[in-house]
């Protein structure tokens, strides 16, 4: 191929790939004006701090906020240990064999598997089995199933940036493997991996379809006292006011309203871990 025709074939390139990105940006653009319009009015004090009343066209969404609140800090409980642990020993320890490979090829089958198959195993596992009830307990540790793959994946991608040299300048000195691992490898891979782990919880935030099985509640008068307790939750609660609510037209602008809630939320989520993710490469170059 010629240089002209390479130079062409790039400009052709790129020009498809601003083309795309512009189209995402508009739709992004659009998609939360429309939320904002719609849904700036409804979102006062009031709103986030009271209780629902008469069939949840008063009052506020408090309960609704507090429970998708617990419900990921229980997810986060769950996956983000979990799937960190596992990442460092399938990266760091286990040797490559066929067994490696298939635990590998499963945890990505799994990533793909839908919500609502995670929700129907949640029911059966820790709602009857387990005895945890519809509870926060139950549909935490559901979510929390449903996010390890993607908090294992996206943690072992990030180990794998790690250059090997890290590792043998550390095992040259006489440190142990751990002692190699947690001083010269993990604090240079922490940012990829918080990154990954953060897209996942704040999936399992807006899930709707494994937490109406176990355990939310469209509307409940009261806060829940402890995480054994039935729940109201963001995405749930909007579902039913944006599809099944007896008064569609009057419950359209509080949907809106708690759209809006649920999205300030996940971004104040991903907010934090952007801090904590700049805070942390500052510290290692430092």
């Amino acid at each position: 191929m010629s240089a002209k025709r390479k130079a062409v074939a790039e400009f052709l390139g790129f020009t498809l790939l601003r083309i795309a990105l512009v189209l995402v940006l508009a739709a992004i653009v659009i998609l939360l004006w429309d939320i904002v319009r719609k849904g700036g009015g409804t979102l006062t004090w009031a709103f986030v701090s009271q209780l629902p009343r008469r069939g949840m066209t008063e009052g506020g969404i408090l309960p609704a906020i507090l429970g998708t609140v617990l419900v990921t800090a229980v997810t986060a409980f769950l996956a983000i240990p979990m799937g960190m642990f596992t990442a460092i020993y399938l990266n760091e320890y286990a040797r490559p064999s066929r067994l490696t490979r298939i635990i590998r090829l499963a945890i990505r089958n799994l990533s793909g598997v839908p919500s609502i198959v995670y929700g129907l195993f949640g029911v059966i596992l820790f709602v009857n089995l387990m005895k945890f009830g519809t509870s926060i307990l139950s549909a935490g540790l559901t979510l929390g199933l449903m996010t390890l793959p993607w908090t294992i994946t996206a943690s072992e991608e990030a180990l794998k940036t790690i250059p090997n040299s890290y590792r043998e300048g550390s095992l040259a000195l006489g440190a142990t493997k751990w002692q190699a691992i947690r001083t010269n490898v993990l604090p240079y891979a922490l940012p990829g991996m918080l990154t990954g782990t953060v897209l996942g919880l704040a999936r399992a935030a807006g899930e709707t379809a494994p937490i109406m099985f176990t355990g939310a509640a469209f509307s409940l008068p009261f806060l829940p006292h402890s995480i054994k307790d039935p729940f109201m939750a963001l995405p749930y609660h909007l579902y039913i006011m944006a599809t099944q609510h007896h008064d569609l037209a009057k419950a359209r602008p509080l949907a809106y309203g708690t759209a809006l809630v649920l999205l300030l939320l996940v971004l104040g989520m991903n907010t934090v871990v952007a801090v904590v993710r700049a805070r942390l490469r500052r510290k290692r170059r430092s």
